[in-house]
This record gives C-alpha cells, structure tokens and sequence, in this order.
C-alpha cells in the first residue's frame, strides 16, 4: 500500500471518528457544551407507571431515570478534568442547553429525571464549588484513596468508597452551607463529590466503569436501613402480643376446647385471638406493614397483559424467534413505544418453577452485564417474561459465524464483561449466586458488543453461611462441572468451570476445546482465523487462567476475582496496544499528508 492509499484510509477513518463524536456530543437535544465521551445508555424499565425512586442515598428520580445521573456526572467530570480551575456546576442558561431529551431515548430527559436544578450559585455552598475547592479538602483525599482500586474485592472495597463519599459531602455540608441544610443542598454536595473523585481518574475507563458500578450500593443503603426499621416494628409488634396474651391469660381462662391425646396440639394451648383482634393488631396506628412474603413472583414487575404480549410478538404481522430452549421459545417483540425486546414463553407447565427461579434471581440482581428484566405475563397456564433485547444475539452465533471474525479486542472485552458479572453474582450481598448455565448461547450482545449474562432458570443461591449446597443436577453437557455432576454438590467453583470452557472456546474458536495445556503447544488453542493477531503475552496468561478454571477438583480452581484481575490486566494491555496504534496511525496519517503537500 502506497501513501497515497494510507492517507485515503486514514481520512476515512477520521472522518468516522468525528461523526461519532459528534454524536456523542449532541445527545442532547440544542447547543450543550457539555461533551458526552460516555454516552447515555438507555435503559427498558420505562415501561408502565413510574414510581419514586431513590438513589445516592437520598436523591429522589424514578425508576425509568438510574443511567441519566450516571452521564450527567460523567459529562460534568469531563469538563471538570479539562478545566480544573471551573465550577463542578453550570451556568443556568448553559445548563438549559443540556437538559432536553436523549437522542437514544427521546421520552428521558434531565428535567423530566428531576435533575433540572443542577446549576451553578455562587452564593450557596457546594453549587459553587470548582474541582480546585474540593481537591483542598482531606475529605475529597480520603475519598479518592478509598475509591481507587476495586480489583482486590470489588464489595469490600465498594464499601469503603461508599462510606468515603457519604463522609466527604456530609463534611463538605458542615463546613460550607452549615445554615442551608436542605435536601437540594445535600444532593449537590454529594454529586459534587462524586464529579470530583470522576474527574480525577477521568483517563482510567476501567476504573471509571468500576466506581459508577459501585454506586448503586447507596441504594442498598437504604434498603438496609428500611429492613432494620422493618425488625425494630417486628421486635415491638411481637412485644405487644406476648404482653397481651399475658395480660389475658391472667383476666380470664383460655377459651379453648380440650382435645384428645390423638390429635394435633393446633392452637389448643393457646389463647384463640378473633378475627377482629387479629386485624387491629395488623392495623395498629393505621399501618399495616408487611414484614415478609413468599416467592417474589411478578409483585414488583409491570404485569404485561396476554394481549400486549401478542400485539409485540406479532408487530408488523412477523412473528421472529430469536432462539428455543427446553423450556420454550424466546421471540422478538415491540412495544407500543417502539422499544425491541425479547419475549421468553415458559409453555411446559412442569417448567413453572424456571419461570418463578428466574424472576426470582433477576429481581435481586442489577449489573450491566447481565441482561434486564422488564416485566412478566402471568395468565391462566400462559407464562412470558420480558428482557432487554440484545440486537446482536448470542456469542455463539458471533463465535461460530464464517463471514465475520471476532477480533482480539473483541473477545477480551467480551471475557472481561462476562467475569464482571459473575464476581458481581459470586459477591452478592446474600450470598453466592450460582448461574448454573454459563454458555456460549446464554451470553448476550449488545448493539456494541457489550456482553450480558442471560437465562437465570436454574440460577440457585448459596447462603452467607454455606460453602457448598447438594441439589438436583442441571445445567449442560459440556459445560458442568465434572465434580457437580458427580456428586450433586454445587458451589462458586461450578460457574468458574463453566466459564473457564467458555475462554477456550473465545481463545479457539471452537465449540469445544481439550485442554490439555502441556502436552500440546499453544498454537493448538490459537483461533487461525485470527491470521496470529493477537498479543501472545495475554495470549498465554489466559489460556493458563482458563485452564486452571477447567481443573477436575473445584479445589484447583481460581476464584472469579482472581479470573477478573488476569483478564482485566489483559484488557488494559489491549486498550493501551490500541492506544498506541491510534496514535501511530494518526502519525502515518500527518506524515503522508505532509509528503504530499511537499509532492506538490
């Protein structure tokens, strides 16, 4: 290839480059400043009614509105790390310019998300603030220490970071709007805090992913505050029976019958309670608080209606299955929005308890890699679910496929996403979540090739307290762990075996992959179609982490936090290599340019 043929690519791939910049600075509807590196990322739950929402410990929005923070603060962190000097807060009439709709989501905007009134006062404490001011602050120190690495244990280390915000802005309160302490303020301070910590590693993706990743435990927060107000209300309601039940037992004689030897003890020995002393007890103070329910069922989900199911399956007179499974089909629908989603039928009434397993562990679950629950139809013997559609189907059919190869960045990025979710499943909160069925075709991608763990049909939790639980054997032949299907003993290790089979097939190519690393030289596990693009050093610490993840005994296994450091690091070499070669490229570009002026 001649210059000449170099400068034309090149210039055509700037001139890519800028219509996506481009569009990425005008997410928003009129002339917003504020450049959009990280594009807003629309989100399915807008669906239905949109009740409040609370996230960042105490900022309230809906449901619909949890990415729109997430990309103002990212913008407004952008700006801040390009002009240090600035306010973390805009001018009202800039500010303005910002807060229309989402081109990728035209219904959610900054004002409709309730985040109208983020603007600059240089007369109130933290509205003011530039990133100068708050980098002064021990607080702010403390609070980026605590919030930069997330690769040792991603849950302990997110809760130091948690606990460093909350610190930070309750201190930044105190010191600079001690007399304006009102829930505006108090917001203010806290996202200003987490613009700051943003802005600060602004140049670290990874870590920038890692730290809004870990913002939603401030919802947890707050969760775990309404649960222990939920046992303090328990404590006191049991007090008052057993001191009511004394009290009676001592007034008058029970009012029971005697039963025999033979029969059951009931509530024979008990004071018999009526039922209008059972529902004042309920309804005591005019509230009645559930403490607890069973199965979480389709409660908290938009109850689809059989026939909005069959008007999104049947849009545009198609019917599209996107795949089929043991349980049943999988079809692409369209709501009346005009938002694609994929649509699961449960039609085997034996699989029921698939359907209630999976809307079980995705209502308890929320992680960019694993797919999104939307809702559910529950109607008669008829069972849907509704996800999020993944226009670019499994990685199978991208693995698999003849006429398009997966490149090297692609399938790091692809292992990286996946091992991502599952240390979010392998440290949730509760325990342990064991997917059960990782595979090639429960993996989903997105548009951009973003990765999402699917099908949580046989999904099962650990406990805190339990290691291992003995259970039914599911999953599929290929992928479970030798040892689960020995002994029926499931623990963390089954999923890693699982995924460790998913990186040969990534590494290969192939379906499936022997891994018998040395007696066998590494070209063996190479993918030829990658014509030997690849970066051998990863390359082979990969192949020696997957093949540690496929060992017989779960003891010889790593575990997800060690899988994820070693594809993280190869992830951040291939980042920098495509750095690199940007910029060397950009080179070649400026200097064929050049050569042809002076050809000139």
């Amino acid at each position: 290839m001649d210059m000449k043929e170099i400068s034309y690519h090149q210039s055509w791939k700037l001139v890519v480059f800028c219509i996506i910049s481009t569009f990425f600075n005008h997410a928003f509807s009129g002339s917003c400043v504020l450049n959009f590196t990280y594009p807003y990322q629309p989100t399915g739950v807008c669906i239905g009614g949109q009740k409040k929402f609370t996230i960042w410990d105490g900022i309230e929005t809906t449901i619909c509105c949890q990415n729109v923070l997430d990309t103002i603060t990212k913008a407004l962190a952008f700006r801040a790390h390009n002009a240090a000097n600035g306010t973390i807060f805009m001018e009202e009439n800039l500010w303005r310019d910002c807060t229309g709709p989402f081109a990728s989501q035209n219904t959610v905007s900054a004002d409709a998300c309730g985040f109208g009134d983020l603007t600059f006062n240089q007369s109130i404490g933290c509205s003011s603030f530039s990133l100068a001011d708050i980098q002064r602050e021990l607080s702010y120190k403390e609070a980026l220490e605590s919030c930069s690495n997330f690769n040792t244990s991603f849950v302990d280390e997110c809760k130091k970071c948690a606990g460093s915000l909350l610190r930070a802005r309750d201190r930044l309160l105190e010191q600079f709007a001690p007399n304006v302490q009102d829930d505006h303020q108090r917001r203010m301070c806290g996202i200003a805090i987490v613009v700051s910590v943003a802005a600060a590693k602004y140049n670290d993706r990874n870590l920038i992913d890692d730290f809004y990743r870990c913002l939603p435990i401030f919802d947890d927060f707050d969760s775990v505050v309404k649960a222990l107000f939920a046992i303090v209300i328990a404590l006191v309601t049991v007090t008052l029976v057993l001191l009511l039940v004394k009290y009676m037992t001592k007034r008058k004689p029970l009012n029971t019958v005697v039963q025999s030897n033979n029969e059951s003890a009931g509530c024979s020995s008990l004071y018999r309670l009526s039922k209008t002393e059972v529902e004042n007890a309920i309804n005591y103070r005019n509230e009645k608080k559930v403490l607890s329910r069973g199965s979480a069922g389709c409660s908290s989900l938009y109850r689809f209606s059989k026939t909005e199911i069959e008007n999104a399956i049947n849009h545009g007179n198609e019917r599209k299955v996107l795949g089929k499974g043991s349980a049943g089909q999988v079809y692409k629908g369209v709501l009346p929005s005009g938002q694609e989603v994929a649509i699961k039928q449960i039609h085997n009434s034996t699989k029921f308890d698939t359907f209630t397993r999976e809307v079980d562990g995705l209502l308890r679950v929320r992680h960019p890699n694993l797919v999104c629950l939307f809702g559910c139809c529950i109607e008669g013997s008829k069972h849907y679910l509704v996800y999020e559609y993944c226009s670019a189907g499994n990685l199978a059919q991208n693995l698999l496929r003849k006429d398009n190869v997966l490149t090297w960045e692609r399938r790091v990025k692809i292992m990286r996403g996946c091992a991502l979710g599952l240390r979010y499943l392998h440290h949730y909160i509760d325990g342990c979540i064991v997917h059960r069925d990782i595979k090639l075709t429960n993996i989903l991608l997105t548009e951009n090739l973003e990765p999402k763990l699917s099908d949580f049909g046989l999904a099962k939790m650990l406990g805190m307290e339990e290691s291992k639980v003995f259970t039914d054997v599911r999953g599929t032949i290929g992928y479970m762990d030798p040892e689960y299907m020995t002994n029926a003993k499931l623990t963390c290790a089954s999923d890693i075996y699982s995924f460790g089979i998913v990186i040969l097939q990534l590494l290969s190519g192939q379906k499936a992959k022997d891994a018998s690393l040395g007696r066998r030289p590494l070209s063996d596990f190479e993918d030829p179609r990658l014509n030997g693009n690849v970066n051998k050093a990863d390359f082979e610490s990969i192949l020696e982490i997957a093949v540690l993840c496929v060992a017989r005994s779960s003891k010889g296994r790593p575990t997800m936090d060690v899988v994820f450091d070693e594809l993280d690091k190869a992830w951040k070499n291939t980042a920098a290599e495509m750095g690199n070669n940007m910029e060397m490229d950009s080179s070649v570009a400026s200097m064929s340019a050049s050569l042809e002026v002076v050809s000139v």
